[in-house]
């Protein structure tokens, strides 16, 4: 098959070719590579891959307003290639990132000499950072004043979304509560080296394979009491959530349990698991459960899905729980707009990842400005997830447009605004022919005692032509990511 059909734009960067059509040299082998394959050939290698999923069960859930409705995830089978440099850019800028997130997170919440000093974070004295952006969060805990996390990891599994424009790389935003994708990493790898074998074999692609057991290694690191061989569960709301799949994977993968809240107990301080040989003691709880329903005595009381005396095991540090409760508090998308100056006033460093430029509609002066110029902005709720209740401005009509001004000028504080970017694409395979979509990407950081990334990330695609919107429950999918050795 020929590219002579691509659409290539240069004000949009584009992952395999070129403005002039020609391959990065990064690209080169498999570019050359799907230049050999007939439209009957990739159209074989498409329905494979699409039925692997299938035969794996590798599902999401589209939350509609009557029901929820279970889905394959679409799979593109064209790879998106990245050279071993701009891996090592990205990086370096996660785990600057990460750091400077948990050392937030233990000034907001540890009982640190500024808390005992002037009773508040020291970021917050300092004026690097408004009160209100903290404690009129939602996802801030109160609960969690004056206690540290084990070694100082608030977050130890995170899952940050980046994008590519003409001007380099930009962080979109933090994952930090229960984020959710890497088997979808996994299967889009396993997939394509399945059916692309001579290609990834003659490519020098890095390996993601052992991201199961670097997960394991940073959740036994941080164990209570220097526990050798901890065990390890893996804390899921059960089969009827949308990331179900992905608990049952990553249990699997860590050699862990899959547990539910009824099967667990809290007795003495220390939590334990029910076994058919009886009870035996959990260090190590990598939670799947939001925040309000870990422990009824603490937070929600009606959930039944969490562990009654959970919350006191923790804070007397009999068991870890992985991530901490009151993480959400540095992924609030308001909060999101300060982590560069967290970054410069924690660790006296620039910012190796750029922020995409962001408003703040709690401020006068930000909303002015959002809904003076609503047509060319992307707007979000602060707390929104998913690719829901988002207005993308110049592809909306003047009504809708209109209607969202009034959720603004209600509610200024729950939205943010931010540039609409020219994301960069890559090649997929749609309609039996090679066409350019908006691609993402969103690594995976794990942070114990030292930081892991491996050379990987699930990969989201825009896969509806001209859509900026990558996730899977707005018509996205994803592909496999290959990181190049040098």
């Amino acid at each position: 098959m020929e590219f002579n059909s691509y659409d290539l734009d240069p004000a949009i960067y584009d992952e395999m070719l070129l403005p002039d059509g020609a391959p990065r040299e990064h690209c080169r082998q498999l570019y050359n590579a799907l230049l050999r394959f007939s439209a009957a050939e990739l159209a074989g290698i498409q329905e494979r891959v699409t039925r692997s999923f299938s035969n794996e069960g590798i599902t999401f859930t589209v939350y509609g307003d009557a029901e929820a409705d279970e889905r394959i995830i679409p799979i593109d089978c064209l790879p998106r290639v990245m050279s071993a440099a701009d891996w090592r850019q990205i990086e370096q800028g996660l785990a600057q990132r990460i750091k400077a997130l948990n050392l937030f997170l233990e000034d907001v919440y540890g009982q640190t000499p500024a808390k005992e000093r002037y009773g508040e974070p020291q970021i917050i004295h300092d004026g690097v950072i408004s009160a209100d952006l903290v404690y009129d969060c939602p996802q801030y805990r109160k609960e969690l004043s004056g206690f540290s996390a084990p070694y100082g990891t608030w977050v130890a599994v995170c899952g940050t979304d980046l994008v590519r424009t003409n001007d380099g790389f930009h962080i979109l935003e933090d994952n930090l509560r229960v984020p959710s994708g890497v088997s979808y990493m996994l299967a889009n790898r396993k997939a394509s080296k399945a059916r692309l074998r001579r290609i990834y074999r003659q490519s020098r692609v890095m390996e993601v394979e052992h991201y199961g057991a670097a997960l394991r290694e940073t959740l036994s690191e941080l164990a209570p009491g220097e526990r050798g061989d901890p065990a390890i569960a893996l804390l899921t709301p059960g089969m009827y959530n949308s990331a179900f799949y992905e608990h049952m994977f990553l249990a699997h993968e860590i050699g862990g349990e899959l547990v539910e809240g009824r099967d667990l107990l809290v007795s003495n301080g220390f939590v334990y698991m029910r076994t058919t040989a009886g009870l035996r003691r959990v260090d190590v709880i990598y939670r799947r459960v939001d925040d309000d329903f870990i422990d009824p005595t603490v937070f929600r009381a009606d959930s039944l899905l969490g562990v009654p005396g959970l919350m006191d095991a923790y804070r007397r540090g009999n068991v870890t729980l992985v991530n901490a409760p009151g993480t959400g508090v540095a992924d609030d998308k308001s909060v999101y707009a300060c982590v560069p100056d967290m970054i410069r006033y924690y660790l006296n460093e620039e910012p190796l990842l750029a922020n995409v430029p962001t408003y703040l509609c709690r401020y006068p002066r930000d909303l002015e400005y959002t809904l003076d110029n609503l047509a060319s902005l992307v707007v979000k709720q602060v707390g929104g997830s998913g690719g829901y209740g988002m207005l993308i401005g110049p592809h909306a009509t003047p009504e809708e447009r209109d209607e969202y001004a009034t959720e603004l000028r209600a509610n200024p504080a729950g939205y943010i605004a931010q540039p609409v970017l020219a994301l960069s694409r890559s090649p997929c395979l749609v309609d039996g022919q090679f066409q350019p979509r908006h691609v993402d990407l969103r690594p995976f950081i794990l942070h114990g005692r030292e930081t892991r990334i491996v050379p990987g990330a699930f990969c989201r695609v825009a896969l509806r032509r001209g859509s900026l919107v990558v996730n899977s429950s707005q018509g996205g999918g994803g592909k496999d990511f290959w990181v190049m050795e040098d």
